[in-house]
């Protein structure tokens, strides 16, 4: 049995890893063309389009994954099906289980890919493609470190040490220089949010700088009007989708902290945290594209009928997503709810199988 999990599990990952390069090549020709437009735009030249392109491929991989475990399974078992090689293990005595545990052998280790794609790899890639991307197009506007953000506006020189997603940002410090290029002001803000086209800062720190000394005072909320917008530093927000399982809990708990909504953050860490469980359930529904009422029809007709599924199952994932973060639903069940629904049918499906 040892020889046919190797059988079964070498075609299922190959057929896997060519509809993954199939995937990544349309996505990363789309990224690339739509890149096109910033082109020229400060110091954005072509071979940095391209690089960037090429950092964000872990990220596109990593989100695609569940539909590329699918469309591998389907299409390895099917090349065996297509070659009467499945026949003949039924013929010898290999019950459907045994062949569809040989195929979650290899779930096991796609499980374990998408973890390190996720974890590791995407995180790291995405972040450095931001900053890359951001720094050649900011110009004179920015420059990004691992310390956060830094610009300038007028006089003042701003640092910002959290970039959040829709318009919040954190540790805010504002340097106001005057035309001698000395020291005016200094505003230090926990917090900031970008309301009506201006910044409200929380829990303010305003110092004045004279030759007579340093008089600090304490602000509950202060209005900032600044050229600065989210739009602009964007490029360097950390979306949910993003951060490590570790980063997302941080993030989770510096919000909560600050009093501001996590919930983004919070559907993130669970779909994280039931992403390798759904590429095992992609690949467990595959059976009944085999075995089941489809085992009649052409490979070409199991991969449509497999990629409508892939896209199925992902819009149903944004659909409860979205609906979950509108109508308050805990984000465990908008996360987990889209794969025990796959996960039910596949098992439907299976059990009809003879």
């Amino acid at each position: 049995m040892k020889l046919l999990d190797r059988y079964i599990g070498i075609t299922v990952a190959a057929s896997t890893l060519i509809v993954l390069l199939v995937l990544l090549a349309l996505f990363s020709f789309g990224s690339f063309v739509s890149e096109l437009d910033s082109v020229g735009k400060g110091d954005y030249t072509l071979e940095l389009a391209a690089e960037y392109v090429l950092l964000t491929l872990p990220r596109s991989a990593y989100e695609l994954f569940p539909v590329i475990a699918l469309l591998g399974s389907v299409i390895g078992l099917g090349v065996l099906a297509s070659n009467n090689e499945l026949l003949v293990m039924r013929a010898a005595g290999v019950s459907v289980g045994r062949i569809t545990v040989s195929v979650m052998k290899v779930g096991v280790l796609w499980m374990m890919v998408s973890l390190i794609l996720g974890e590791f790899v995407a995180p790291l890639s995405d972040r450095y493609a931001k900053s890359m991307h951001s720094a050649a197009l900011a110009e004179r506007f920015a420059m990004t470190s691992q310390n956060g953000l830094w610009a300038r506006d007028g006089q003042n020189f701003i640092h910002i040490s959290d970039v959040l997603a829709n318009g919040l940002v954190g540790g805010v410090t504002i340097y106001e220089f005057d035309d001698k290029q000395r020291l005016q002001e200094v505003t230090q803000a926990r917090t900031g949010q970008f309301v009506g086209g201006k910044w409200l800062l929380q829990q303010v720190f305003l110092s004045q700088i004279a030759p007579s000394g340093v008089e600090t005072q304490h602000l509950q909320n202060m209005e900032w009007r600044s050229l600065l917008t989210p739009e602009m530093i964007d490029v360097v927000a950390v979306k949910p989708d993003s951060l490590s399982f570790k980063g997302l809990l941080d993030y989770i708990r510096y919000l909560r902290d600050n009093g501001l909504s996590a919930e983004h953050y919070q559907l993130a860490l669970w779909n994280k945290i039931v992403m390798p469980v759904t590429t095992a359930v992609m690949m467990f529904i595959s059976i009944p594209f085999i075995f089941g009422p489809l085992r009649s029809v052409g490979i070409g007709q199991r991969i449509f009928v497999g990629t409508l599924m892939g896209i199925g199952f992902y819009l149903l994932g944004q659909l409860f997503g979205f609906a979950g973060l509108l109508y308050r639903f805990p984000t465990s069940v908008s996360a987990i709810l889209p794969t025990l629904l796959f996960f039910v049918i596949a098992v439907l499906l299976v059990r009809r199988v003879r």
